[in-house]
C-alpha cells in the first residue's frame, strides 16, 4: 500500500493526489489521507510500502496545515525512525508559473530525508505546451499549476502526478520484493 498524505486548501492538491492515486493503482494499492484525518491514519503510514507527500505551495512553502503534519511526525514517527528505507514521493500545485513550487518540493524532499526515506522523483523530461506532461520542468517531484478560478491543474500536469505515483509505487514493490528475498534495505 502507499500513502498518499495530502493537504488541498482548495481542491487542486485533492485533484492532483488522485491523480498519483491513478498512477499507483498501476501496480499497488493507494489510500489517500488528508492530513485533516491524520490522527486515525499514524499506524496505516508506518505500515505502508511507500509515501507520497503533497501540499499546495502558499507564499513559497508547504501549507500550514501540511506543515503541522510534519511537525506531528517528529514525536509520532521519527523518534523511531518508523519510516526510515520507505520510499517516498513530493507533489505540490500554485497558481503561478514558478510560485516557488521547487522550495516547497524542496521542503517536503528534506522531509523525507530527516525520516530516513528514500527520495523518489520525477524521471520525465520535459515538454514545451499546456497540456504536455512535465510542462514546469519538475525533477524533484510533480509540479501542477491552476489559474485562479480553474478547478484543477492542467492535464500534463495531473500526467506527471500520475506518472509519479506509478513510478513510486514500482520502485516500492522492488524494494519489498528485495527485502523479502533478502536483498536487505
Amino acid at each position: 500500500m502507499i500513502a498518499i498524505v495530502f493537504h488541498s486548501g482548495y481542491g487542486h492538491t485533492e485533484v492532483q493526489a488522485r491523480a498519483v492515486a491513478r498512477g499507483v493503482a498501476r501496480t499497488g494499492t493507494p489510500r489517500l489521507v488528508p492530513v485533516h484525518q491524520i490522527e486515525d491514519h499514524w499506524d496505516a503510514l508506518a505500515a505502508a510500502d511507500g509515501l507520497a507527500f503533497g501540499a499546495p505551495t502558499y507564499m513559497g512553502s508547504a501549507s500550514a496545515p501540511f506543515k503541522a503534519f510534519m511537525d506531528a511526525s517528529a514525536a509520532r514517527v521519527w523518534s523511531a525512525q518508523r519510516w526510515r528505507d520507505k520510499p517516498a514521493a513530493g507533489f505540490t500545485t500554485s497558481a503561478w508559473p514558478s510560485g516557488d513550487k521547487l522550495q516547497t518540493l524542496v521542503q517536503l524532499a528534506l522531509f523525507a530525508m530527516q525520516h530516513g526515506m528514500i527520495w523518489i522523483g520525477l524521471d520525465q523530461l520535459p515538454v514545451d505546451g499546456e497540456a504536455a506532461p512535465n510542462r514546469l520542468g519538475a525533477w524533484l517531484g510533480a509540479m501542477g499549476r491552476n489559474r485562479h478560478g480553474e478547478a484543477a491543474p492542467s492535464e500534463g500536469d495531473l500526467a506527471s502526478s500520475e506518472h509519479l505515483g506509478a513510478r513510486l509505487a514500482r520502485v516500492a514493490d522492488e524494494l519489498r520484493r528485495g527485502r523479502a528475498a533478502g536483498g536487505g534495505a
